[in-house]
């Protein structure tokens, strides 16, 4: 591995654990990039109809979903922290410098939503770290508090919308039902999964398209998009970045725990986590996989234990990378890590160019099963390329490209 240079400034097993994110978040994302939204809730609505698609679900649902995104911002909030010490150990001003950051952050995800993927979470996390920077100052027992508080904020709320979902169901299917309580009905049993909807033939006819009519659809439904990623991922999100701002305080993110304490966490973060999800999975296979039964299964009842999952990944991954020096594989891992940005961005440009019309036009013509070689080929080439660039390169392109903006000039970017 000559030519590659770990920075003095840089937490290395934290980059390790980003590239493992990066990474693992593809292993959802790619139903949003190869079928109609629907699908992500539930696989009766696209592309699960064999005991292979059942099965890449299962495992998806029970060990992904969520986990991911929970560690992508676990992350998030430990390097916002480390950013701000270090630009005030130089002489500046931490918490400008964020915001600055976050304001660029915001920019280049509403590009990435408006030009390639509605998937976006860069400007989500960009404004939820805003929010997360006033707590910047807490002890690490009271930012475990405050994120615990986010969390059951956000796990009541999604047992209120669940209560209304049941609700309006109980309406629209009570005798006598008025014709707006239907309508009202049909129209959010779409937009949380349902098969064999109108919405989703509109989806598949527009992501086999051209590019500019996917960029006026989204550019019409910018505020929407923005509001419902507040609304249903914002306070998860900042619950996750507050609690990942005291596993750095407390040495969990920084590798001063003994690699015996990990293990440990690891694996009762995963004995509470595991066996309450597989549950879940077997209740939506039992329901027949009910839009409202499977729904309320993916988004609100599996919060709880997607947070012990998160942890316990987290607590494994460094489990692994404090085995000791790190060897070939673990390098290229941490590499993709320190340029997780571009590798984010790379991943939805080629992950779109393979099933938007606009590329190959693969969209909803591949079985839930088989989009996972998608996702083998990109782990591949984000390996394969993220280690010789930072042999010649100081930061990813788009890392540079965003502290270039952040500091108003631009940074050597050659070693």
């Amino acid at each position: 591995m000559t030519g590659y240079a770990v920075p003095k400034d840089r937490n290395r097993a934290m980059d390790m654990a980003r590239g493992f994110a990066v990474m693992g978040i593809l292993l959802m994302n790619i139903i949003a990039f190869a079928m109609p939204e629907a699908a992500y809730f539930n696989p009766d609505a696209w592309g699960g109809e064999t005991l292979a698609d059942r099965t890449a679900w299962f495992l998806s649902f029970v060990l992904v979903d969520g986990k991911m995104r929970g560690l992508f911002s676990l992350l998030f909030g430990a390097s916002m922290l480390l950013l701000m010490d270090r630009t005030e150990l130089s002489g500046g001003n931490g918490r400008t410098r964020h915001i600055i950051r976050c304001c660029w952050l915001a920019l280049i995800g509403f590009a990435h939503y408006l030009l390639l993927w509605w998937g976006d979470i860069l400007t989500l996390y960009a404004v939820v770290g805003l929010i997360a920077m006033f707590f910047s100052g807490k002890q690490p027992l009271q930012l475990v508090k405050l994120a615990f508080l986010v969390f059951a904020v956000h796990f009541l709320i999604l047992i209120v919308m669940m209560t209304g979902i049941h609700m309006l169901e109980n309406a629209a299917t009570a005798a006598g039902s008025s014709a707006s309580d239907i309508a009202a009905y049909h129209k959010v049993m779409a937009s949380i999964g349902q098969p064999d909807t109108a919405n989703i033939a509109e989806e598949i006819t527009l992501y086999r398209g051209d590019w500019a009519s996917m960029v006026a659809h989204k550019a019409d439904g910018y505020i929407g998009w923005g509001i419902a990623g507040l609304q249903y991922m914002g306070l998860d999100t900042l619950g996750f970045m507050l609690l990942g701002m005291a596993m750095l305080k407390g040495g969990f993110l920084t590798g001063k725990w003994p690699r015996e304490q990990y293990i440990g966490t690891a694996r009762h973060c995963f004995i509470i986590g595991i066996p309450p999800m597989v549950g879940l999975a077997i209740w939506m296979m039992l329901s027949g996989f009910d839009t409202v039964t499977t729904f309320g299964a993916v988004f609100a009842w599996s919060f709880p234990f997607r947070i012990p999952l998160t942890v316990g990944f987290a607590a494994l991954i460094f489990a692994v990378v404090m085995r000791g020096e790190p060897g070939p594989l673990l390098t290229r891992v941490e590499a993709a890590g320190r340029m997780s940005l571009s590798n984010y961005l790379a991943t939805s440009i080629v992950m779109t160019a393979i099933f938007y019309g606009w590329g190959l036009g693969l969209f909803g013509h591949v079985p839930r099963a088989l989009c996972y070689g998608f996702v083998l080929l990109m782990w591949a080439l984000i390996l394969l390329w993220s280690h010789p660039w930072l042999s010649r390169f100081r930061y990813g392109p788009l890392e540079w490209l965003w502290r270039s903006l952040t500091l108003g000039r631009l940074q050597p970017i050659r070693k």
